[in-house]
C-alpha cells in the first residue's frame, strides 16, 4: 500500500563516443527517429508527471518504443532517472537502491529458476531476506491459494503451462507483500485465450491483495479492462491520462482516438459550420447537427467554423436508406458472430462499419457481398472533431 508521485521525470540515454563521431562526420540531422535527439543523447521519456493513489491500478499503454517500460524501470530503480523526482509514500526515491524501495516486479519473461520447484521459486526472495521459515511457508501457501496454484507447488517450471508459469512469477512477487507491484507486459507471451483468462485473474488478484499496481502493456484491451486510470504514451510524451471511459469517450487528440478502441476510429475530412449559434458538421454534402452537450463545449471555447478531421467509431455508424446519407462500397465483409465488420471505401477513405447480424426480432439481416453499395449516417452526439494539429476541439 503506497502512493507514488512522479514529477517531471526525464530519461536520457547518452550518445556513445562512436555515435558522436559518426554524427559529426556524416552531418546527420538532429532528429532521425520519433524520439528527440539532443546533444545529451536520446530522450526516451519526456516530462512525465503522474500522481498515483494508494491501491490504485494504473496502466501505461502505447506503441513499442513510447517509453512506458523505461518509465516502469525507473520506478523500480533498474534505470537511473536523468531528471525529475520520484516519491513513494512521500519519500524521495531517486537514489534509493531497488532492493530498498519495497517494490516487486513481474517481467514479460517468467524468469523462473528451472531447477527449483514452484514452492522454492516463490520462497526464494523471502529466503534471501532471511524471513523465518514458518512465515515463508505461510506467505507462499497463501499466495498459491490466491493464484490457484497450490496443486503445482511440488512441480518444476517445465511441467507447467505458460499461464501457470506466469502465475508463479506473480506469486513470487506478491509473497514479498510489496507496497507497489510493477508489471511489465506480463501477458504478452500467452495466446489469446490464456490472455483473457489471466486478465480476469489479475482483476481478482487486485481485489485480494492490498497493493498499488503499475502495469505496462501495448494492448489497449488490457488497458481498458484492467486500469482504474490509463496513461497513453507516444514518443516519450504523455498524450492523455484518464479513466478508460474518459479516454474512449473524450480522446484528447487524433493519436489517442486511433489507439483506443477496436476497430479503430474512422476519420473523414469535414467542415465545422456555425449557423445562428448552432454548430453542425458537413461531410461530402451530408450535414449533421451536433448534440447539445457538444454545442455547449464548442460555444464555451468560442470555436470558429473551420476545416476539421471528423472521427466516428465503427459501432456508432448506422446504415440508412434516407436521402441525406454517405455512400460506400464494400471491400471486405468479416463475420464476427453477432455482428459483421464491413470494410468499405467512402470518399477515397477506408471505413469500418459494425452491423448487427440480427434485428430486434431475432431475424437475420441481409448479407453484404464484395462491391455492394451501402448508405450510412451517424448522430451528432458521436462526432469527434479534431483541428489541423490533431487536437480535440472539445478538450
Amino acid at each position: 500500500m503506497a502512493t507514488l508521485s512522479l514529477k517531471n521525470i526525464v530519461k536520457i540515454y547518452p550518445h556513445s563516443g562512436d555515435q558522436k563521431r559518426a554524427k559529426k562526420k556524416k552531418g546527420e540531422p538532429e532528429k532521425k527517429t520519433n524520439l528527440q535527439v539532443t546533444e545529451k543523447g536520446v530522450i526516451a521519456v519526456q516530462q512525465f508527471s503522474l500522481d498515483i493513489a494508494d491501491k490504485e491500478f494504473i496502466v501505461l499503454v502505447g506503441p513499442s518504443g513510447c517509453g512506458k517500460s523505461t518509465t516502469l524501470r525507473m520506478v523500480a530503480g533498474l534505470e537511473e532517472i536523468s531528471e525529475g523526482e520520484l516519491y513513494i509514500d512521500g519519500k524521495l526515491m531517486n537514489d534509493v537502491e531497488p532492493k530498498d524501495r519495497d517494490i516487486a516486479m513481474v517481467f514479460q519473461s517468467y524468469a523462473l529458476y528451472p531447477h527449483m520447484t514452484v514452492y522454492e521459486n516463490m520462497a526464494f526472495p523471502l529466503t534471501l531476506r532471511k524471513v523465518p521459515r514458518n512465515e515463508i511457508d505461510r506467505r507462499v501457501k497463501e499466495a498459491a491459494e490466491i493464484l490457484d496454484i497450490t496443486q503445482y507447488l511440488d512441480r518444476k517450471p517445465k511441467a507447467l503451462s505458460g499461464g501457470q508459469r506466469q502465475r508463479v512469477a506473480i506469486g513470487r512477487a506478491i509473497v514479498r507483500e510489496p507496497k507497489v507491484l510493477l508489471m511489465d507486459e506480463p501477458l504478452s507471451n500467452l495466446d489469446a485465450k490464456l490472455r483473457n483468462q489471466m486478465r480476469a485473474e489479475i482483476i481478482k488478484l487486485r481485489q485480494k491483495i492490498n497493493t498499488t499496481f503499475m502495469y505496462v502493456t501495448h494492448d489497449q484491451t488490457e488497458a481498458m479492462t484492467l486500469g482504474d486510470r490509463i496513461v497513453i504514451m507516444k514518443d516519450g510524451f504523455i498524450q492523455q491520462i484518464g479513466t478508460p471511459q474518459e479516454v474512449f469517450d473524450h480522446p484528447a487528440n487524433l493519436f489517442v482516438a486511433g489507439f483506443i478502441g477496436t476497430p479503430q476510429m474512422n476519420y473523414f475530412d469535414a467542415k465545422l459550420e456555425k449557423d445562428g449559434g448552432t454548430y453542425a458538421v458537413s461531410v461530402s454534402g451530408m450535414k449533421v447537427e451536433l448534440s447539445g452537450e457538444k454545442q455547449k463545449k464548442l460555444a464555451a471555447k468560442n470555436i470558429q467554423p473551420q476545416s476539421v478531421t471528423l472521427g466516428v467509431r465503427p459501432s456508432h455508424i448506422t446504415l440508412s436508406d434516407g436521402a441525406d446519407v454517405l455512400r460506400a462500397k464494400v471491400d471486405v465483409s468479416e463475420m464476427m458472430g453477432s455482428e459483421v465488420h464491413l470494410h468499405a471505401n467512402a470518399m477515397g477513405r477506408d471505413v469500418v462499419i459494425i452491423v448487427p447480424t440480427m434485428d430486434l426480432n431475432g431475424n437475420h439481416k441481409e448479407t453484404f457481398a464484395q462491391g455492394a453499395e451501402v448508405k450510412f449516417t451517424f448522430a451528432g452526439s458521436v462526432c469527434h472533431l479534431f483541428d489541423g494539429e490533431g487536437k480535440n476541439l472539445e478538450a
